[in-house]
């Protein structure tokens, strides 16, 4: 578990950048639950490791904006008994967030015109509803 951790596109986050946290989780854990410091939080400051590119940057900020806490990123793990196992699903979660917000943009997407089908469906299908309102209405006076 230690080491640089490395990403998407070469970007390796230093081991000085994470921050661990532990604290007592809540839920199942026998006679030790009360004295393990077995939750997990692990926090990554995004302003302290090295980009390979300024775009990156930015793509992580703008995609991460709303878990970030000025430049750090917080992540939590309590689900296991041991602290190990949430060290390890935490460096998990971050490294999974971190990859999916480097990820390069998809392809823009092309406008394109309704198809002939289409048109008819909707059409046809305005015609229909026409009708059962035209039912609802009064019958004309003569």
């Amino acid at each position: 578990m230690s080491g640089p951790v490395v990403l998407r596109g070469g970007v390796v986050i230093p081991d000085d950048a994470l921050t661990w946290r532990f604290s007592r989780s809540s839920g199942p854990g026998g006679q030790s639950v009360n004295t393990t410091d077995s939750r997990a939080e692990l926090s990554v400051d995004l302003d302290g490791f090295t980009w390979s590119s300024e775009p990156q940057r930015e793509r992580v900020l703008e995609r991460l904006a709303g878990r970030l806490r000025g430049e750090i990123l917080t992540v939590t793990a309590s689900e296991y008994r041991s602290q190990l196992r949430n060290r390890e699903a935490a460096l998990a979660r971050i490294t999974a967030l971190l990859d999916e917000a480097l990820a390069p943009p998809g392809p823009p997407r092309r406008a394109a015109k309704p198809s002939r089908g289409s048109r008819e469906r909707r059409k046809a299908g305005e015609q229909q509803r026409r009708a059962i309102k035209q039912l609802r209405r009064r019958p004309p006076e003569r």
